[in-house]
């Protein structure tokens, strides 16, 4: 399964989210929303309005949820 975040510069939920991962040993990307214009309208186009946006395969969520982080590690 891909897992991709999409960040943003100096977000705290974004660090956490991506330091959770490191610690589950998943895998994943980082595109920053700030820079890739196409990103930014997709994260928009799933209806999120905040950053970290995870999209895991079919799943995907805002902010940091640990709980959901998990779920990828089992």
């Amino acid at each position: 399964m891909t897992v991709t975040v999409y960040s943003k510069p100096a977000c705290v939920q974004c660090t956490a989210t991506t330091r959770a991962l490191d610690r589950q040993g998943i895998d994943y990307t980082i595109i920053d929303v700030s820079e890739d214009t196409n990103a930014y309208d997709l994260v928009q186009g799933l209806g999120y309005r905040q950053v970290p946006v995870v999209v895991a395969g079919e799943t995907h969520w805002a902010g940091f949820r640990p709980d959901m982080i998990s779920a990828l590690a089992a």
